[in-house]
């Protein structure tokens, strides 16, 4: 994938790292159970059938539940939607324009002496400086807010606003501190899957937007900063923020 900006870091790495991780435990014993569920049906079929019916009954076993292991609900799933969301969001990103915008995907945050949390995109250009997270969710179901919760279809999306607020929050205070000067950081969410109005859903301080509709979004915004300002503050983003994938504990 094409990168812009100074920083050189892949969207959504260290989400695919964690799915791989999770993937790989137990991974021969999911496979053992796999081979005699489609044994045993292949069996059965070929004892009330023919040898071929049996064949072709176990070929069916083994895919089928090769693909319910993949998609079914539940962490290892979440974490390869997440990073497959945020690899999406990069693409998006990279349209933008790299004379006035730097990129930067999967950042580790402060907090303890191992960070545990990540910020899926930081974008600093000339209207601004975004802290953006990408989530997936229901294809076809429609992203709302009211007054206090943000929903997607009949279910509530739980903590991706506050999440996003602190993670703005975060990075404000940082990149404040270390240029000497207030640097206003907007949060964002990209939506994947949910349909989102054409100007985006708000929800308090966080703006909610369509993945197609992110780059056009941010670039449209009033100017507000300098190439040099531009430049200055992606430096200090990229010295105050790793990668995080630099951060995780060895496996």
């Amino acid at each position: 994938m094409r990168s812009s900006g100074i920083g050189v870091s892949s969207a959504g790495a260290s989400a695919r790292h964690r799915y791989r991780v999770l993937a790989a435990r137990h991974r021969w014993e999911r496979r053992a159970v796999r081979a005699v569920m489609a044994c045993a049906a292949g069996i059965v079929a070929a004892g009330v059938g023919t040898w071929w019916v049996g064949v072709g009954v176990a070929v069916l076993v083994f895919a089928m539940h090769a693909g319910y292991s993949r998609f079914r609900s539940g962490v290892v799933t979440g974490w390869r939607r997440g990073a497959q969301a945020e690899r999406r969001t990069g693409r998006r990103l990279a349209r933008l324009d790299p004379a006035g915008f730097h990129v930067l995907h999967d950042r580790a945050l402060p907090g303890r002496s191992t960070p545990t949390a990540n910020l899926d995109h930081l974008v600093v250009g000339l209207t601004g400086v975004y802290a953006i997270a990408s989530r997936r969710f229901r294809r076809g179901a429609r992203l709302r807010a009211d007054q206090r919760r943000v929903w997607v279809g009949r279910g509530q999306v739980g903590g991706v606003t506050v999440l996003a607020m602190r993670a703005a929050e975060t990075v404000a205070e940082l990149l404040s501190g270390e240029l000497g000067y207030d640097v206003s950081v907007t949060p964002m969410v990209v939506v994947h899957g949910a349909r989102v109005t054409r100007e985006g859903v708000q929800a308090g301080e966080v703006l909610y937007r369509a993945a197609r509709a992110i780059p056009r979004a941010i670039a449209s915004e009033p100017v507000i900063y300098t190439s040099a300002q531009v430049a200055a503050i992606a430096a200090g983003a990229e010295s105050l923020l790793p990668p995080m994938m630099e951060m995780l504990p060895p496996d």
